[in-house]
């Protein structure tokens, strides 16, 4: 039975391809997304004292990562056609796998799963990071406003810590842990947290996205949310082995 269509591919290539363009871009855009998955990421192998010898990384446009593994690094990129719902084209045996802020929009997350394990190793690690269900809570109440009584879907569906466990279990890892932790980031008002996540690629990719706020409800939304507010990110963190 296939998955149900909740993201719509389209909209979530054009969306990676544009975040892309303007982290590369000669502006200064916000990158406090990736930083943090790629710092926990870093610590957690140097607490495993895990040494891969061949690694992929999905979706971490720093390129921190390569820098500190050494070794065989592959890097694929969802907006470059990477296709995390299918069979891994870079073929398999990779002693550990990194997949940084792209895997909460795809609509088969068990089936992306269960590819990222099967790419592994016997002894291989994989760590996904994304943004979990305790993300933008003021964002959200924010848009709620300016909706009124006829709320849109506006934001995506998110993953939480048990459900991760779960993912984990069924995709057939071995030792799975889900884990969280808050990023919190002040924003001068809607308007910036907004232009924040268009600009780090959390955009909206439904499939069937509401339609535009309202003058009258976009106030709204700023009025509710306010200024100089402080804002949380929940960062989810899924970590197995394939044994």
């Amino acid at each position: 039975m296939p998955a149900p269509t909740i993201f719509a591919p389209a909209r979530r290539l054009a969306t990676r391809r544009r975040m892309l363009r303007t982290q590369r871009g000669p502006e200064h855009a916000p990158r406090y997304l990736i930083d943090d998955m790629v710092g926990d990421v870093l610590e957690r192998l140097a607490f495993l004292r895990h040494e891969p010898r061949r690694s992929l990384i999905v979706g971490d446009w720093s390129r921190a990562l390569r820098e500190r593994l050494g070794g065989d690094v592959a890097e694929a990129e969802p907006a470059d056609g990477f296709d995390e719902e299918a069979p891994y084209p870079l073929a398999d045996g990779f002693d550990f796998i990194a997949s940084l802020g792209t895997l909460d929009t795809v609509n088969d997350l068990p089936g992306a799963l269960v590819h990222l394990r099967q790419a592994l190793a016997p002894g291989g690690l994989a760590i996904v990071s994304f943004l979990g269900a305790g993300s933008l809570p003021k964002v959200r109440a924010a848009l709620l406003a300016g909706d009124g009584e006829r709320s849109a879907p506006r934001m995506h569906p998110m993953v939480d810590v048990r459900a991760g466990a779960q993912l984990l279990q069924r995709a057939g890892f071995a030792d799975p842990v889900a884990d969280s932790h808050p990023l919190r980031v002040r924003f001068a008002d809607l308007d910036q947290a907004l232009a924040d996540l268009r600009r780090q690629g959390p955009g909206n990719v439904l499939a069937r996205p509401g339609p535009p706020l309202t003058r009258a409800g976009l106030a709204k939304a700023r009025q509710t949310f306010g200024e100089q507010t402080l804002e949380t990110f929940e960062i989810l963190t899924l970590t197995g082995w394939n044994r």
